[in-house]
């Protein structure tokens, strides 16, 4: 197919030079400058898209912020269009703008989007000396940062609103968190510059969090043989996990925190747990993460195919097994983690027919008797990890 769309980025200074005679849809705000700009009918994304892709096959510039495919509309659009219908030409981003304005390299910097979406996922970002660039929703997001790392144990931390980069209005303000009292507009890049208070809780994107990061009834993957499952689970980008038996949420939370874009759906059968897997989800800044309440028998038919999945209960149950089993695609990894005997020794039968890693995990730790100390053990975790053929 020849490529109808033109998707031009532009930054808030001149205008690129525009394909002639193609009508162009974008942003209100260009207008002053390009009158025959048709601009956005609405905001919502869904009516967005619809306007370009009724125009399908008849010649169309799109003008757009920035990089079109740094968490831009062109990215958004990629996902609904074949890559013959269009050509991108990128401006430099506002994180380009912004960084250069600080004067921060950005090989070691983050940049992720908090536009239209929970300010949460800030959290796996948090460690001393990070430096994080991200983009906004309106005047709103920067206090609701501020907040959470206050909350964070971050309060110490550096704000930085680079406003309507590349414009004439251009404005850069800064303020510590704990004392973010800026007067601010609805069009900037907010830059974090991580300062931890001294007891700020460590929480980095890789698996062991302290159990006491969760909010829990009992039902957690302690933090040894949690990190060992997650290692067994082997998380990457874009993949999805199916955390069966979800509990408190752990196992499906880390995989989500350590690997860009990785998904995962909680199913667990106790509807008590829902809100609380919703709760740990959002404080450890993953509150995309989905979760399906009900058995998971009669769950795990309708999910999308998972490229991994967790047994973490209801181990003993050979149909469920089979069930997931069979949805797993190809090539995917199950790790199924028992504490009973019924569970052990199904896991024992499933090893003989199906191969994999069969591992004992003993922990112990520091408890005392008396006025001694000792390493009180703990309950041995019989784990199978199996890479689907």
């Amino acid at each position: 197919m020849t490529a109808w769309l033109e998707i031009v980025g532009a930054s808030e200074g001149e205008l690129p030079a525009l394909p002639e005679g193609a009508p162009v849809i974008g942003p209100a705000r260009f207008k002053p400058q390009l009158p025959q700009l048709t601009a956005w009918r609405s905001l919502r994304l869904d009516d967005m898209i619809g306007q370009v892709l009724e125009r399908r096959g008849t010649p169309t510039t799109l003008l757009v912020s920035g990089d079109p495919l740094w968490f831009g509309f062109g990215a958004t659009l990629s996902r609904h269009l074949d890559a013959s219908e269009y050509r991108v030409r990128p401006a430099a981003s506002s994180f380009q703008l912004a960084a250069a304005e600080m004067r921060w390299p950005m090989q070691h910097l983050t940049t992720l989007s908090l536009h239209a979406r929970p300010v949460e996922l800030l959290h796996p970002h948090l460690a001393p000396g990070v430096r994080t660039l991200a983009l906004t929703t309106d005047e709103t997001t920067a206090p609701a940062v501020a907040a959470l790392l206050v909350e964070r144990g971050y309060g110490g931390t550096m704000l930085t609103v680079l406003e309507n980069l590349g414009g004439p209005q251009q404005r850069v303000q800064s303020a510590t968190a704990n004392g973010f009292k800026l007067g601010i507009g609805s069009f900037y890049v907010l830059a974090i510059d991580c300062v931890a208070d001294i007891d700020a809780p460590l929480r980095p994107p890789v698996p062991g969090l302290p159990d006491d990061a969760y909010e829990s009834d009992g039902q957690l993957t302690k933090r040894e043989v949690r990190a060992a499952t997650l290692a067994r689970l082997a998380p990457y980008p874009g993949a999805l996990l199916w955390d069966v038996g979800a509990g408190c949420g752990s196992v499906a939370i880390e995989w989500m925190r350590s690997a860009r874009d990785a998904a995962a759906i909680a199913i667990e059968r106790d509807s008590s747990r829902g809100a609380l897997i919703a709760r740990n989800a959002r404080r450890l800044g993953v509150p995309t993460l989905r979760v399906v309440e009900g058995e998971a028998s009669a769950s795990v038919a309708d999910l999308p195919t998972p490229d991994a999945i967790f047994l973490g209960g209801d181990v003993a149950n050979d149909a469920l097994f089979d069930q997931c089993w069979q949805r797993l695609r190809p090539g995917g990894m199950l790790v199924a983690n028992a504490v009973t005997m019924d569970g052990e020794q199904a896991l024992f039968a499933r090893q003989q027919r199906l191969s994999g890693d069969l591992v004992r995990i003993d922990v112990a730790s520091l408890d005392a008797v008396g006025g001694h100390r000792v390493l009180r053990p703990r309950l041995p975790v019989t784990q199978w990890a199996v890479r689907k053929p």
